[in-house]
């Protein structure tokens, strides 16, 4: 299901809109009333990866949740000279141009996964924009970058496979990208059951659309090449919003990094600790995230 419509059987109590954010189409959903606070997803899923703790936050919060550029039912662009279309930066001002659209100048903002690290450069960009900033299992990009060995790359072969020039790995998921979706997820994924079938339809749903794949591949592209560039010329500079850093306690960035002190790198006040999960908190020990959440923000 794509239209406007969108999943209430998913997200109770959520509306769906597209918003014109300066030019870029991003699907957006909202529920709750009390101070902003947006979530942004990661790959491969969309902003139904918050449907076990999305609704529980809207009691408390006005929730903001979107599809990244080129993800779910956003609108796909292409890459653009150098990828620059899907710079980090580029993709935060898609989103601090969604907020201020619904009249949130000042928001709370959670990222996981690739969304985290869009909010990481939307808290440098922007950081008159962001009261607090929670990032779900992830270190800094150029700290993964700049660290890398055999067992990351081992552990996170596609940083590395879909930078690849296009068309390559394009070409290589088309022939079989439910197969690379799932296997992907459940690599990454440590707690059974957690995947709920009518979210991974949609995933599926998702991916199964061409021009998705390769605004993925230009993300991934984008992180690897213009994104180094940015963080090397802000690489003095420090995320001045309350920061907790949360990661799964059984997946890769937790076995690899220390990572409080690779944000304590990047930021001026940290704290933060492991669950008891993989890479998804939010579909894996909700509970959990919906505690600590709470607690900080």
């Amino acid at each position: 299901m794509s239209g406007l419509e969108g999943h209430p059987d998913i997200l109770p109590g959520f509306v769906w809109r597209d918003i014109d954010a300066e030019g870029v189409r991003i699907r957006t959903a909202t529920a709750g009333d009390g101070p902003p606070l947006l979530m942004l997803h990661g790959h491969p899923q969309t902003h139904l990866t918050w449907h076990r703790v999305a609704p529980v936050l809207a009691k408390r919060f006005t929730v903001v949740l979107t599809d990244l550029r080129g993800y779910g039912d956003s609108e796909k662009l292409e890459g653009g000279r150098g990828h620059v279309n899907y710079s980090k930066r580029a993709m935060a001002a898609d989103q601090v141009a969604v907020m201020r659209s619904l009249g949130h100048a000042r928001f709370r903002l959670i990222g996981h996964d690739r969304g985290a690290r869009v909010a990481h450069r939307l808290a440098l960009d922007h950081a008159n924009a962001v009261e607090k900033l929670v990032l779900l299992d992830i270190a800094p990009t150029a700290t993964m970058y700049a660290r890398t060995d055999m067992e990351f790359a081992r552990r996170y072969f596609w940083w590395f496979f879909l930078i690849q020039p296009h068309p390559l790995p394009e070409r290589l998921i088309a022939s079989d990208p439910e197969f690379f979706l799932e296997t992907h997820i459940k690599g990454q994924i440590k707690t059974p059951g957690a995947s709920d079938a009518r979210v991974m339809a949609e995933y599926r749903r998702s991916y199964a659309d061409p021009a998705t794949r390769h605004a993925i591949c230009e993300d991934y592209r984008a992180s690897a090449s213009i994104d180094l560039e940015h963080d090397a010329a802000d690489a003095e500079a420090r995320v001045s919003a309350p920061l907790m850093a949360l990661w799964g306690r059984h997946g890769t960035v937790g076995a690899l990094y220390d990572v409080v002190e690779t944000w304590r790198e990047k930021a001026l006040d940290v704290r933060g600790s492991a669950l008891e999960c993989g890479h998804s908190p939010q579909e894996e020990v909700p509970e959990a995230l919906l505690e600590a959440l709470f607690e900080f923000l």
